[in-house]
């Protein structure tokens, strides 16, 4: 009996609108076994229902897109009891991918299909924000509105470059949150330019961290902190590594690796998971499901 493959694909994303790559992709999976069936995102959050409506009866689920797309494929991949989830995999075609980035995952999508039918299945973490998952990252602060407010046709042209230009022009309208954020029982109280839960080495496609740092199926978060600069020249400083994308851990900066992030805020703060906007609360539970899914890579 053959394996059955659910097919996600968001036709927007990327700026390669050639659907050629994706039969390449299909016909790689036919040859390895899968019965294949495709469907087409046309609205934000289909990818979830898909995935929740439809996921507990295919072997594999495949998304092609951002990795706002792959978020919403995971959120309906989780929704389901853990013993009814299919393996995942990721075909990306966004403007950035960090995910991709953090896991070698090929842009090309035969290659990336090639890989994924190795068949070694590898656990990975996911992320629960309030009632909502996020695959590598829940962000809040500067940089993080980049991911979100960049038109989709802009990202489509400039790819990464658009989002480095948002984001030095979040520079010119910065101003500190002021958050307690509870990290497995370690409290940070003050006034942060940036923060992040996060389980990637990559950032709104241009914050780095080391992948000495980060592992995927560890059971734990990267907690990253950028305080507010206190003088103009580490401003100066936070500048250039956002351009040239030198970023590592610094005097002033507050890494941790964590398991349980509780943030509280007086303010409106709002968020991104996975480079999408979510709205923020007064106080947000962040955990983390060790091995929430099973990715083909």
């Amino acid at each position: 009996m053959s394996k059955k493959l659910l097919f996600i694909v968001n036709p927007r994303a990327g700026r390669n609108k050639s659907r050629a790559p994706l039969f390449d992709a299909a016909a790689i999976y036919s040859e390895a076994g899968y019965l294949v069936n495709i469907r087409i995102t046309r609205r934000r959050a289909e990818a979830t229902r898909l995935a929740e409506k439809l996921g507990a009866d295919y072997d594999l689920v495949v998304c092609h897109g951002g990795d706002g797309t792959l978020n919403e494929t995971v959120n309906g991949i989780m929704k389901l009891p853990a013993a009814s989830r299919p393996q995942v995999s990721y075909l990306p075609g966004g403007s950035t991918n960090d995910f991709a980035a953090s896991l070698s995952i090929s842009n090309e999508p035969a290659v990336a299909a090639q890989s994924a039918m190795r068949l070694h299945p590898r656990k990975l973490d996911v992320g629960r924000f309030g009632r909502r998952f996020f695959v590598y990252v829940a962000s809040f602060g500067a940089f993080t509105k980049a991911s979100y407010s960049v038109p989709q046709d802009v990202k489509n042209v400039f790819g990464h470059f658009a989002y480095i230009l948002e984001g030095v022009r979040d520079l010119d309208t910065l101003h500190p949150y002021r958050m307690k954020l509870t990290a497995d029982g370690e409290v940070f109280d003050g006034e942060y330019l940036f923060g992040a839960i996060s389980n990637s080495t990559s950032i709104a496609g241009m914050m780095k961290l080391s992948p000495e740092d980060v592992s995927f199926n560890d059971g734990e978060f990267e907690l990253l902190l950028v305080p507010v600069p206190k003088t103009p020249a580490a401003l100066q400083a936070l500048t250039r590594a956002l351009m040239y994308q030198e970023y590592s851990e610094g005097e002033g900066l507050i890494f941790r690796h964590v398991r349980h992030v509780v943030a509280e805020t007086e303010e409106n703060i709002p968020w991104t998971l996975d480079g999408e906007f979510v709205p923020g609360a007064p106080k947000i539970d962040i955990s983390i499901e060790e091995g929430g899914v099973e990715m083909l890579l």
